[in-house]
């Protein structure tokens, strides 16, 4: 991982000296949109396999104020499809999502947000704030902190796993996270929160003291600069649900939303937002479901030609790994993405 982070911060930085030279200006775009999930001051005892989704307020700051220098301007996610579709005035827009509804979207990150007048859309996953699903990966993290070694079935199969020393508790939270990324995820999580609860760990506890509840969601969305979206019900995998619990878990979401805030919700955030839960299918019933927009966490930048494919739009991470403004510049350029396209298709 050590490694996969020194070449990410090489590209960044060579990413900023081409920015720097004028170079690769298109790859820029009209805009882009940045996910975030925890912003808090961080206090997480390593190994900390989640440490990407999580950023402190210091560098939210910092980040809103590299782009603002940057000469972009904040929009609502809601106006994006409006601005792709009509021509450019030569400045470029940022917006700005949050998912799963963490408390401290609302005591942290807000206050970072209002400072600079940026608006956020809030992805609402129903199952936590409701709390009868968990997040597997906060639960795992912490168990693998506490054990020096699991039994815990690996494709189906009871296994043996040591945890003794960071980089096999590293090991483990990826090969765990593999078997977790399959038609068996609701069985695998079930396994892991019943082993987490043997080891002392209630993951539903850890649930309540992290998110949002509905009452605080709806004082949340009554903000000026807030919108709610939809993020599902069990945050599972979609691409492996059949039609009809797909169909289902996104009327739900929709629905749960719609009782939050009064109105329908116009946007939809994959869960994970990757190969787990994008493709033809999901996006074909994301939008049979009502959602005008859809967002992914595959990176990029927005170009003029992402107006006429609205349910898969890319969203950009701020990692918890590269929190340095500079690198939101340079993410932002649209370079990174544009340089590793050739790389990722063979050329």
């Amino acid at each position: 991982m050590r490694l996969k982070h020194m070449l990410i911060a090489r590209a960044l930085e060579t990413a900023l000296a081409l920015q720097r030279l004028k170079v690769m200006t298109a790859a820029r775009g009209r805009g882009i949109i940045f996910t975030l999930h925890q912003v808090r001051a961080y206090d997480t005892p390593a190994p900390d396999p989640n440490r990407h989704l999580e950023i402190s307020p210091r560098f939210l700051d910092s980040a809103l104020r590299a782009l603002w220098r940057d000469g972009y301007r904040f929009v609502r996610l809601e106006d994006v499809p409006a601005l792709l579709s009509t021509p450019s005035d030569g400045r470029p827009f940022a917006a700005f999502t949050l998912d799963d509804g963490y408390r401290n979207s609302q005591t942290v990150a807000l206050p970072v947000f209002e400072r600079f007048d940026a608006p956020v859309t809030l992805f609402v996953c129903k199952g936590f704030t409701e709390r009868t699903h968990t997040m597997w990966w906060e639960t795992l993290a912490e168990l693998l902190r506490k054990v020096e070694r699991l039994e815990f079935p690996l494709g189906g199969r009871l296994q043996t796993i040591p945890t003794v020393t960071p980089a096999q508790k590293e090991r483990a939270f990826r090969q765990i996270a593999r078997d977790l990324s399959s038609r068996r995820e609701a069985e695998a999580i079930t396994a892991l929160n019943t082993l987490a609860l043997a080891h002392g760990l209630d993951a539903a506890k850890a649930l309540d003291r992290a998110m949002m509840t509905a009452e605080e969601l709806k004082t949340f969305a009554g903000h000026p600069l807030v919108s709610l979206g939809a993020h599902g019900v069990s945050h599972r995998g979609l691409t492996f649900l059949d039609d009809a619990s797909l169909t289902q878990e996104l009327a739900d979401s929709a629905a749960y939303v719609e009782g939050l805030t009064g109105k329908r919700p116009e946007s939809f955030a994959y869960p994970y937002g990757d190969g787990r839960s994008v493709d033809a299918r999901t996006a074909r019933l994301v939008a049979e479901a009502g959602f005008k927009l859809a967002v992914t966490t595959r990176p990029g930048t927005l170009q003029e030609s992402h107006g006429s494919s609205l349910l898969e739009l890319p969203r950009v991470s701020l990692n918890g790994h590269f929190q340095n403004p500079a690198y939101v510049s340079a993410l932002a350029s649209g370079i990174p993405f544009a340089l590793a396209r050739p790389m990722l298709s063979g050329a």
